[in-house]
């Protein structure tokens, strides 16, 4: 994503939430990438389902955020992860 969206998403945050706040990441990844998924999301409590064909798994977190710059790194993060979705 070029910088110039993560700036607006970065106003966008900054202006729907009082930091610290609790953010909600929700993704759609392929089965194989669910421990790159884990890694990333380390230390927080996911709740994981999978696609009707089990070939996807959706995974939802919650964080405890200190700021903008949290919740855009975890997404650039994500981003790496072959196939992953993030909604």
């Amino acid at each position: 994503m070029p910088e110039e969206k993560w700036l607006s998403f970065r106003h966008l945050l900054d202006s729907e939430y009082d930091w610290p706040s609790r953010y909600l990441f929700k993704f759609i990844v392929p089965r194989a990438g669910l421990p790159q998924v884990e890694q990333l999301l380390t230390d927080l409590k996911l709740t994981i389902r999978a696609s009707k064909k089990g070939n996807y798994l959706s995974v939802t977190a919650h964080i405890h955020a200190d700021s903008a710059d949290t919740i855009i790194d975890i997404y650039k993060s994500a981003g790496t992860i072959p196939g992953v979705i993030s909604l």
